[in-house]
C-alpha cells in the first residue's frame, strides 16, 4: 500500500441525520456539535424524505444556526424536475454564503427516473447552472451560487459510479473497509480525473465508514477496533472507542489511502458527541486535525481551488 500520490491535510465529515426523531432541531444540534469539532461538512440524508421535511429544507433550516460547517444533503434530480434541485441548491448556497454540497443521490425505479451519466465538461457562461448528471436539454439558468458551483459528492464506491466520479465529482465516498482497497479505488479515481483532464489534486476521496461507539474501548470485537472494520450489508462498521478509532483515520491517511473519512454514527446523538470530544479532540491534540476554520466556504476547508465554470452533460445508460 501506499499511493504514488500522496497525501495532503486530513479532511473529516459526518452524517447527521437523525432516523428516528425525523426532527430538523436535532440536525441543528448535530451541526453546531460538528461545527465545534471543525469538521469539514455534515451530510443530511434522506431519513427525512417521506415522510416529514426533506433533506434540502433541514438544510436550508441549519444554515443560519452555524457559520462555518459544510451542508451536503443527499438529493436525487429525476428527469422531471432538475431545474428545480439544482436551483434549490444554489439557494442554499447562498444563504449558508458559500457552505453547500450536494450528494447526487441515485434516482431508484421508484422514483421513475432515468439514470444519467457524466459524459461532457467544457465551458459556459455564468449565467449557466453549475449541476452535474442533469439533462442539458432540460437546464435553465439560475442565480450562480457563491462558490461557482456547490461542492459535488458522489458515492463512487460502485465500480460503474467511479467513472462519473472522476470526470465531475469534488468529493467522492468509498465504502470500503480496508486500506488497500481504499488506495487502490483513490489511485483508480485520480487517474481517471487526470484522463479527463482534471487536476487530480481537485478531487478529495474519502472513506465513508459507519460508527459504534457505544461500548468504548474496550467493546471492540474481531474485525473491528485495531482489527479494522468489519463489512456489512449496510456498509463497513467500525465498533469501539474514539481512540482506537482515532488510530484507524490516522493510520489509513498516513499511508495515503484516503484523504479522510465521512463518519456515519450509528446513533446520531451519542456516537458524534463521543467523535467530536474524544476522537477528533485526540486527532487536534497530536496535530493531526485543524482546531478551528481557516476559510470560511466549503471549498475552502476542502482545499479546493475556485470552481470552474464547467456543466456537466449527461444521458440515459
Amino acid at each position: 500500500m501506499g499511493s504514488s500520490y500522496g497525501r495532503g491535510r486530513l479532511h473529516l465529515a459526518a452524517a447527521i441525520d437523525q432516523r428516528v426523531e425525523g426532527d430538523a432541531e436535532v440536525c441543528v444540534e448535530l451541526a453546531r456539535l460538528a461545527e465545534r469539532g471543525a469538521l469539514d461538512f455534515v451530510t443530511v440524508g434522506d431519513a427525512f424524505a417521506r415522510p416529514g421535511p426533506d433533506t434540502l429544507a433541514v438544510s436550508a433550516r441549519v444554515a443560519p444556526e452555524t457559520g462555518r460547517v459544510g451542508l451536503v444533503p443527499v438529493v436525487t434530480a429525476t428527469p422531471d424536475e432538475p431545474c428545480r434541485v439544482r436551483a434549490a441548491v444554489a439557494t442554499l448556497d447562498r444563504v449558508s454564503r458559500g457552505r453547500a454540497g450536494w450528494w447526487l443521490g441515485t434516482p431508484g425505479p421508484e422514483d421513475g427516473a432515468v439514470p444519467v451519466r457524466a459524459r461532457h465538461v467544457g465551458p459556459v457562461g455564468a449565467g449557466d447552472a453549475e449541476g452535474a448528471w442533469l439533462p442539458a436539454q432540460r437546464a435553465s439558468a439560475v442565480t450562480r451560487p457563491q462558490q461557482g458551483h456547490p461542492v459535488r459528492v458522489v458515492d463512487a464506491t460502485e465500480g460503474e459510479s467511479r467513472g462519473a466520479a472522476a470526470r465531475c465529482a469534488d468529493v467522492a465516498l468509498l465504502r470500503v473497509a480496508d486500506p488497500d482497497h481504499a488506495d487502490a479505488v483513490r489511485t483508480e479515481l485520480r487517474d481517471g480525473a487526470a484522463g479527463a483532464g482534471r487536476d487530480p489534486d481537485e478531487l478529495r476521496v474519502l472513506v465513508s465508514l459507519r460508527v459504534d461507539l457505544g461500548g468504548g474501548e474496550y467493546a471492540a470485537e474481531p474485525g473491528h477496533g485495531g482489527g479494522g472494520p468489519r463489512r456489512t450489508a449496510d456498509g463497513p462498521l467500525y465498533r469501539g472507542g474514539p481512540v482506537a478509532l482515532a488510530e484507524l483515520i490516522a493510520d489509513w491517511h498516513r499511508a495515503g489511502a484516503t484523504d479522510g473519512f465521512h463518519l456515519v454514527p450509528v446513533e446520531p446523538r451519542r456516537d458524534l458527541e463521543r467523535l467530536v470530544n474524544g476522537t477528533v479532540a485526540l486527532l487536534q491534540h497530536r496535530g493531526l486535525f485543524r482546531t478551528f476554520y481557516p476559510g470560511s466556504t466549503l471549498r475552502e476547508h476542502l482545499g479546493l481551488g475556485p470552481a470552474q465554470r464547467n456543466v456537466v452533460t449527461g444521458g440515459g445508460v
